[in-house]
């Protein structure tokens, strides 16, 4: 395909992979994401961390980011649309609410705890235009202006101990969830779960770490072959230089708009 015929579109990369810490124990990757690129150039994207001490943790992470997607998804939304920053947050709240619903009534078919399913959920929308972000629990959002200015969308929500966070079914989920929404012209996006918090973020400053997006973001634009980048983009996520500072599940999702 001829890409510089292409018309302006997201490239997206995104991938979830098991950390070395739950393969030595035989324990299955907690972590989800899913994503879809909507018409008019609306892509939604969500990322989960199912809580390590939660029997099903895995399957909260897994409804969580596929519910909160349909929610926004099924209802024609439109850049326009995005134009109101009340509607946004309003959409935003909607899609985690049916996200902690659905999760909810899991537990409760399973006849199970909510707790059981504990996960947290990070939630995006973006555009050339604007992104919008909702969180629960640790992990990060950011994103890329045209002009290389890189923002920490949210910061993680460490809890006051350490490995300590909220979760979509605490009591609390809603009061502490962080929303932003950052209107300029919008280069690149990403989400990470907190298995890369480590690598990606200075915790000092609370600043994302250049080094580490900017060359997956190169990447993701770069891409031709989704099937190619992705299994490229495994490949790093298991690479020495991440398994040697981190031990946890790992997300990442990164996308690219292009506009040439």
């Amino acid at each position: 395909m001829n890409i510089s015929k292409q018309i302006a579109q997201w490239r997206i990369v995104a991938a979830s992979v098991c950390g070395t810490g739950h393969l030595k124990n035989n324990q299955l990757c907690q972590d989800a994401h899913h994503w879809q690129i909507l018409s008019d150039n609306v892509l939604v994207a969500a990322a989960a961390d199912g809580a390590g001490s939660a029997s099903l943790g895995k399957v909260g992470a897994m409804i969580a980011v596929e519910t909160a997607i349909e929610n926004i998804s099924t209802i024609g939304l439109t850049q326009k649309s995005l134009n109101d920053d009340d509607y946004v947050r309003s959409l935003l709240n909607d899609a985690i609410l049916a996200a902690k619903k659905a999760v909810e009534d899991e537990a409760a078919t399973c006849d199970k705890q909510p707790q059981d399913l504990a996960t947290t959920l990070i939630m995006m929308v973006a555009t050339p235009e604007v992104v919008a972000v909702m969180q629960i629990g640790d992990g990060l959002a950011v994103a890329k202006d045209r002009m290389g200015n890189l923002l920490a969308l949210t910061i993680p929500d460490s809890g006051e101990y350490i490995n300590e966070t909220t979760f979509l079914t605490s009591p609390t989920a809603l009061d502490t969830a962080q929303i932003r929404l950052w209107r300029t012209d919008i280069v690149n996006v990403g989400i990470i779960t907190d298995g890369l918090q480590m690598l990606a973020l200075n915790m000092v400053v609370g600043e994302p770490h250049k080094p580490f997006f900017f060359p997956l973001f190169e990447f993701v634009a770069n891409t031709e072959d989704k099937t190619v980048a992705k299994e490229q983009l495994v490949k790093f996520l298991r690479s020495e230089r991440i398994t040697q500072r981190t031990d946890d599940d790992l997300t990442l999702i990164i996308a690219a708009f292009n506009d040439s």
